[in-house]
């Protein structure tokens, strides 16, 4: 079964030939793919891209703003490509540039945070699924997709316990090895596919603190025991386990991420939420399939 790919984008707290490249950004429709091919001028649904890039990595830093090394490096871009967005979205009045600092915000007017994955038969499908999930878990229950380079949070659903985990917000993107969810689905891929992949998403890594060799090893021990987890979560104090699901190509598309404060998941409890989040996955891949 293979799952649709995504075409919409605090406790509680290069070397291809032409004819491949362009095979790749067609089949697999990634931003990311723009960023690996130097010095090639941004065209179409390529330049979009990255400039939403560049609007996520400048909203993100709310009112403290980003020079222009920091955003190239958070994005991956070239400095004269980000320079060039950077004056269009000025010019459309989405960014502003501090006349001292020089640093770039993103217009008080503009909240990328609002948007959000359109809905989606896959969506409805899961919905049900999730629910139960979550309120059987008790803690917080992620539901991610890969997009490109990327995962990208489709759905989250609360628990019943005191204290959940708003570590990540429906619309969020993260770097593939940076979360637990990125770990799991690269964990269903060939080494050298993983390794590639990390190795593309370096600057983004190293923006999270994250290298290449440290993701591969979590990456290689996710791989043996089928799951994917993070005794220190993203948030201080916090542990994560991820699934990932629905193979298209031998490659999941999917997880299915529990994040809860560390008492919440010892390692005795671990296997018992993950064979709870694959029941889940399964019914989801079998609603599809209906």
């Amino acid at each position: 079964m293979q799952l649709p790919m995504p075409c919409n984008v605090h406790i509680v707290d290069s070397d291809r030939h032409p004819t491949e490249r362009h095979f790749v950004m067609r089949k697999t429709n990634e931003w990311i793919d723009a960023v690996v091919e130097a010095g090639e001028p941004p065209h179409g649904t390529q330049s979009i891209r990255r400039a939403f890039l560049v609007l996520r990595v400048v909203s993100s830093s709310r009112d403290a703003g980003l020079g222009l090394n920091d955003i190239a490096t958070a994005t991956g871009l070239a400095r004269p490509t980000a320079h060039r967005l950077l004056c269009a979205l000025i010019g459309e009045g989405a960014v502003e540039q501090h006349p001292r600092t020089q640093r770039y915000i993103a217009s008080r007017f503009l909240d990328i945070s609002s948007l959000r994955p359109a809905a989606s038969p896959l969506l409805s499908a899961a919905g049900p699924y999730l629910d139960q999930t979550a309120e059987e878990i008790g803690d917080t229950l992620f539901f991610t997709l890969r997009a490109g380079l990327e995962t990208l949070c489709v759905a989250r659903r609360f628990g019943s316990y005191p204290i959940q985990v708003h570590v990540l917000s429906v619309g969020v993107r993260r770097p593939l090895g940076f979360s637990a969810s990125g770990i799991a689905l690269l964990a269903s891929m060939a080494e050298r596919r993983a390794r590639d992949i990390l190795s593309k998403n370096r600057a983004h890594l190293r923006a999270h603190g994250e290298t290449i060799d440290s993701a591969f090893a979590a990456v290689r021990k996710a791989r043996r025991s089928g799951f994917a987890f993070r005794e220190r979560g993203l948030v201080v104090g916090t542990r994560a386990v991820s699934v990932a699901f629905g193979k298209g190509s031998g490659e999941a598309l999917a997880t299915l991420t529990v994040a809860a404060v560390a008492r919440r998941l010892p390692l005795p409890r671990v296997k018992s939420v993950v064979a709870r989040l694959e029941r889940c996955a399964a019914d989801i891949q079998a609603s599809l399939e209906s």
